[in-house]
């Protein structure tokens, strides 16, 4: 039998009794924290007060009594609502002075005199509205001049220069590029015009060519008029390309033209009371071909004192009397017409009848038979706008096709 020192045995003793007290004292706190959790179904498992007793046989509580001897009844604790708001409200109570113990003293540094710069530091101007002054303070200049630098100045980025700068380039570099895509399609279909032209009148020639070969026999033309009818083929290709070279030229000179016409024509139009208080309606003996000035420029009697050129405060209108010594001059060249102007144009009134009467305009080119009427030549000029009418020979090709066709057959 072994032998355990006695020290040993009380820290065993010891060591047990600390395990049971923490193992009570922890399934006591897991328990609280149970009956918390399972709350009102905690509350029945409690211990219940069974009493038993009789109830009275009297009238009125006999009355509600259901004829049983004996009654039971269970008493046991209510169960607590845990979502229940507090029946009392807490109150923080400071506990007074004399129960507890005196506030600790702070510690300050001893005091010092205050200097000229410490209170003139600690002076505070008052604030002066610009709009509302009640009390009447004044704001030295010098201050005033300081608070406007804090105000914040406009100030504009540059950034916007640049942008507006950017904007005006990307839109001239745009026009342009659509001016000179314009100009590029504009030239592309003028080349295709003509090739396709230049096409057609190969095409012509080619049928021309085909059928003076094969049908030269059949058309009814001898070598004379086939020879003819080269040239007059030859003369309308050169109509033809003078016509394109002169519509190419005016569009060139439309410009210049207009320009000089409208210098030529700048006073034709002018009112005939423009004319006289400007001095140049006198055209003279020469008919109109001298060059006549504003007599303004030279005589200032003549031209602002003349009465039309009057203040509103004036009435001098007719202070002059109208047929001067100018306007003599020009009243017979102003008011009446010019003698044998229609025939230096047209000729006189004899040649103009016997135009009339003579001409062959009217005139069938074939007379009816029965009659004695002649003949009327056919104007040269009928032939020249028929030819012009139709300057690539179309017509002519389709004539000549359809011939062909009725001589092969």
């Amino acid at each position: 039998m072994a032998v355990i020192p006695f020290k040993e045995l009380e820290e065993e003793e010891e060591s047990e009794e600390t395990t049971r007290t923490t193992r009570a004292e922890l399934e006591k706190s897991l328990n609280r924290r149970r009956m918390r959790r399972l709350g009102a179904a905690a509350a029945h498992s409690k211990k219940s007060i069974f009493i038993k007793y009789k109830p009275s046989r009297q009238y009125p509580a006999a009355a509600f009594n259901s004829g049983a001897d004996e009654r039971i009844i269970r008493i046991f604790e209510m169960p607590a609502d845990s979502l229940e708001p507090p029946k009392f409200k807490h109150k923080k109570r400071v506990p007074s002075a004399a129960s507890g113990s005196p506030p600790e003293p702070v510690m300050h540094s001893p005091p010092r005199p205050v200097t000229v710069k410490d209170q003139q530091d600690w002076k505070i101007p008052p604030c002066a509205s610009n709009w509302k002054n009640p009390k009447g303070h004044t704001i030295p200049l010098d201050k005033r001049e300081l608070g406007r630098g804090l105000q914040d100045e406009v100030r504009i980025n540059e950034n916007f220069a640049k942008l507006s700068e950017a904007l005006y380039v990307t839109e001239q570099k745009s026009r342009e590029a659509v001016a000179m895509r314009l100009d590029v399609q504009k030239q592309m279909m003028m080349k295709a015009k003509e090739r396709k032209d230049q096409e057609l009148r190969s095409l012509a020639q080619k049928a021309r060519c085909e059928r003076s070969t094969i049908h030269g026999a059949g058309d009814g033309m001898s070598d004379g008029e086939r020879e003819e009818r080269l040239q007059r083929e030859a003369i309308r290709e050169e109509w033809r390309r003078e016509w394109e070279r002169e519509t190419r030229f005016e569009g060139k000179d439309a410009s210049a033209m207009g320009k000089k016409r409208k210098i030529t024509t700048r006073g034709k139009d002018r009112d005939i009371g423009d004319k006289v208080a400007l001095g140049t309606a006198c055209t003279g003996a020469g008919g109109g071909t001298e060059v006549m000035y504003d007599q303004r420029l030279f005589n200032l009697e003549k031209g602002t004192n003349s009465g039309v050129f009057a203040t509103e405060d004036q009435y001098n209108v007719y202070d002059k009397g109208m047929f001067t010594t100018t306007a003599q001059l020009t009243l017979p060249t102003l008011f009446k017409t010019r003698k044998d102007t229609d025939a230096d144009m047209f000729g006189g009134a004899d040649e103009q009848l016997d135009k009339i009467m003579k001409t062959d305009r009217f005139k069938p080119d074939k007379a009816f038979t029965g009659t004695s009427e002649k003949t009327g030549a056919r104007d040269s000029k009928a032939i020249e706008l028929k030819e012009e009418a139709d300057p690539f020979g179309l017509d002519q090709f389709l004539k000549d096709v359809i011939k062909g066709k009725k001589g092969h057959e």
